[in-house]
């Protein structure tokens, strides 16, 4: 590194948002993040609920017929999850716009997106290229759809949307979510006799909103506030001694009822028998406080009336940092704007079959020529809206005009795969 260069590791592990020390290593960001409190059995219930449609879905959209077990739910941090998933991964973001906002992500193993592609296309051996990862986004879709319906019908969290699922393919390094923790849940699927993993990640601001739409959960849980009894640790315990901070010990002063007295620039231990905390440092002429508050120089910061010594119990509504996510969909205001261009004209085609020809076939072209197209006859015509395919149909006559019939809808991977 004397040269200034970056390795591609480090790369990686930038774009990731984890430390250079390595995922593993105690200097990871995880290490420092607040304590959030996620209420993983109520969020558990609520997804065992929705495996059943999960199940459904897939037997649907694949013909074959799948096992989705009930899924367990755990707090975790990213190196939690790391050391779950394989190298290579396949992840959707799915992430909430309307009614909830966080990270909401899926990840899947190569060989289970994989498994999907084939049943859905009906092809063996598929590549995991853009379609393959249209296929499993659509997989994924029909199944936070299924969880938003369930989640709206509570009427708690009513006209909840997402963003349109988007699947990449990538080292498992390179996936986007919080380094603090969040909500992992795990579904176990099988189908074929092969068994797989289906990992459902939720921010802990979104479980959280999940399970109090669901009547469940503490408000503090939401918050990531510090609890009574870790604020009451960090000064020192219930009845304990002082509170050495970085080798400086904040010496107990003669306060025989144990509140918070910053008293001279003593650094021993002075006579404290209920265990209040007294900040020796700089002289603040402190008065006496038979009660315990804070008293700084005939300023009173009192802290309450707590006879037993110790800070009280009125604690501060502490919140971790924030930040917007930086991905941008189109959110449900946005779709309907899609009135604004009802009226505009579109040209829809109709494509009996192509062929292609050699330039001196088509000048020997004349009255009475017959081109042989790539269609059979009786085969479904293409319908197209401005040039790209939507659907198929069947040719008719009505009185003495031609018409064609719609007689099947491309699918999303199908227009897709039209479109490349």
């Amino acid at each position: 590194m004397s040269d200034g260069a970056i390795s591609q590791d480090e790369i990686d592990a930038l774009l990731a948002g984890v430390d250079m020390g390595g995922l593993g290593s105690s200097g990871s960001m995880s290490s420092s993040s607040p304590s959030v409190n996620i209420d993983t059995a109520a969020l558990a219930d609520f997804l065992s609920d929705t495996a059943g449609t999960l199940k459904s879905s897939l037997d649907t959209m694949t013909g074959s017929v799948f096992e989705v077990g009930k899924p367990t739910v755990e707090a975790v941090d990213r190196d939690g999850v790391l050391r779950k998933v394989p190298e290579m991964v396949v992840s959707v973001m799915n992430d909430f716009t309307t009614g909830l906002s966080g990270d909401h992500v899926f990840i899947l193993a190569p060989e289970f997106a994989t498994k999907l592609t084939a049943l859905i296309n009906k092809e063996e051996n598929p590549d995991l290229d853009d379609m393959a990862l249209s296929v499993v986004s659509e997989v994924v879709s029909q199944h936070t759809g299924s969880e938003n319906t369930k989640l709206s019908q509570t009427g708690k969290l009513n006209g909840l949307a997402s963003k349109p699922a988007e699947a990449q393919h990538v080292p498992k390094a390179m996936v986007r979510f919080q380094s603090s923790k969040f909500a992992l849940a795990t579904y176990p699927v099988s189908v074929d006799g092969g068994a797989f993993s289906l990992w459902e990640i939720f921010a802990a601001d979104v479980a959280n909103g999940i399970v109090k739409a669901l009547g469940g959960g503490q408000d503090a849980a939401s918050t990531g506030g510090l609890s009574a009894e870790e604020m009451q640790s960090m000064v020192g315990g219930a009845m304990g001694g002082g509170m050495n901070m970085g080798g400086m010990n904040m010496g107990m002063g003669a306060n025989p009822m144990g509140g918070m007295n910053m008293g001279g620039m003593n650094m021993g231990m002075g006579a404290n028998p209920m265990g209040g905390m007294n900040m020796s440092g700089m002289n603040m002429g402190m008065g006496a406080n038979p009660m315990g508050g804070m008293h700084m120089g005939g300023m009173n910061m009192g802290m309450g009336v707590s006879p037993m010594g110790g800070m009280p119990q009125n604690i501060p509504n502490v919140q971790p940092l924030s930040f917007p996510n930086l991905q941008t969909g189109m959110g449900s205001t946005e779709q309907q704007n899609i009135n604004l261009i009802m009226d505009v004209y579109m040209e829809v085609t109709v494509e009996l079959g192509r062929t292609k020809k050699l330039i001196k076939d088509i000048l020997g072209m004349g009255e009475g020529t017959i081109i042989e197209l790539d269609k059979l006859a009786g085969e479904p015509v293409d319908i197209l809206v401005n040039h790209k395919q939507i659907a198929r149909g069947e040719v008719v006559v009505i009185d003495e005009n031609f018409g064609v019939r719609v007689t099947e809808i491309l699918s999303t991977a199908e227009r897709e795969a039209a479109m490349h």
